[in-house]
């Protein structure tokens, strides 16, 4: 009982995180001006940057993660 409407409470939790992020992306769908070296612009929406940047830094978050854990060497119990 206690596990269903602890389930039932964390998807309302999700559907409002969702619908909350989807209202700021909303309303900051103004373009911003991106400046790169060489005379390279590029014009996109504020939410598409901060999406962008956002999965760019799990990635190498993810990356760095993988990779540390790899280096680890398990101990042995003698």
């Amino acid at each position: 009982m206690m596990s269903t409407l602890f389930r039932f409470f964390l998807w309302v939790f999700r559907a409002f995180l969702f619908f909350a992020l989807l209202g700021l992306a909303i309303k900051n769908s103004g373009t911003m001006l991106l400046r790169f070296f060489f005379n390279q612009e590029w014009t996109a929406p504020v939410s598409l940057v901060i999406l962008t940047v956002f999965a760019l830094g799990v990635a190498v978050g993810l990356t760095a993660a993988i990779s540390f854990s790899r280096r680890r060497k398990p101990k042995v119990n003698a």
